[in-house]
């Protein structure tokens, strides 16, 4: 068993966006096997979600179970909760159950930052972060390894969580300049590199609001029915995806605009695995807006997982039962 303290401990943002490069890549390789998640509803729009997946090169398969409760943020709860489940694929032994709360806040923007080492123009210097819980913190860290990051502006519906985010981001980064802006629109307005990071249901961001060439990583929406951007932004912008098969079944982001009639079948220009070995091109121009939506991938849970079981091996950490 290793719990989140260790999971955090084990699990360095550089080493996952790594791993996330590697498992994306073996994805649309056919070395990594998953199925779309399945999705139990729950009262109040929470869910419940199981997602299974089969690692080849490593020899692993388990899942991720998890919930999602976006009103935790008033509760002092994480949105995401759930474990990880580790077993051998050669025996079927279950080897480790994993903390699936940090993994999620880690890899989710491990990803994100594999997505703008690929879209975000090489220069991009300034970052929005809208939204303020946990994935604005780790989006933050990750966006500073893979871009040079001189100017951060936050916000959220919640001015005091802005601020402390805002507070908590100038004492870990001091040569950063950090600021809450007055709105989601002040926020954009200037960013090379924008986060939503959000629980929002409804669209937050508009494309109006983003300037030529930026490019948008869509983190918070995760149904169907819910967006965090606008039709305009989704319209305009180039758009990649971690998965198709759960863009066109789970991404309002994209399914909304699909069903105006805004877009076609078509607008979806890659997933993220066939730009890392070279199978189809990204940015198309320096003034592209490219845009980024990402669902989650049980591969990715699993690749995570998998390192951190054995690095806990390595560093004699986790508590070992016997079942």
């Amino acid at each position: 068993m290793i719990n989140s303290t260790e999971v955090q401990e084990l699990l360095a943002m550089p080493a996952c966006i790594e791993i996330m490069e590697t498992v994306l890549s073996d994805l649309v390789k056919g070395q990594a096997v998953q199925s779309l998640r399945s999705v139990v509803p729950l009262e109040g729009g929470n869910v419940m979600g199981l997602m299974p997946t089969y690692l080849k090169r490593n020899e692993k398969v388990g899942a991720k179970v998890i919930t999602v409760f976006p009103g935790n943020h008033g509760k002092g709860l994480s949105s995401h909760q759930g474990f990880v489940s580790l077993f051998n694929s050669t025996n079927g032994q279950l080897e480790a159950i994993v903390d699936g709360t940090r993994i999620t806040a880690i890899r989710t923007a491990a990803v994100s930052a594999a997505a703008t080492k690929l879209l975000a123009k090489p220069e991009a210097a300034t970052l929005a972060v809208i939204g303020t819980g946990e994935q604005a913190r780790t989006h933050i860290e990750a966006m500073l390894l893979v871009r040079p990051i001189t100017k951060i502006q936050v916000w959220g519906p919640n001015a005091a969580h802005a601020e402390r985010l805002r507070a908590e981001t100038v004492s870990r980064y001091p040569a950063v300049l950090v600021s809450c802006a007055s709105s989601a629109q002040e926020a954009v307005a200037d960013a090379d590199i924008v986060c939503t990071v959000t629980a929002s249901t409804t669209p937050i961001v508009q494309g109006a609001w983003i300037k030529e060439g930026a490019h948008v990583n869509a983190i918070g929406a995760c149904r169907a029915k819910d967006r965090e951007l606008d039709t305009e932004l989704v319209r305009q912008a180039e758009l990649f995806v971690d998965r198709t098969e759960s863009a066109v079944n789970e991404a309002g982001d994209y399914l909304i605009p699909l069903q105006e009639g805004a877009i076609g079948e078509g607008h979806i220009l890659a997933e993220m695995g066939e730009l890392l070995v070279g199978a189809k091109e990204g940015r198309r121009s320096a003034t592209s807006i490219t845009l980024f939506k990402s669902l989650g991938l049980a591969c990715e849970d699993l690749a995570a997982a998998h390192y951190i079981y054995k690095e806990a091996i390595r560093t004699n950490k986790g508590t070992h039962i016997d079942f």
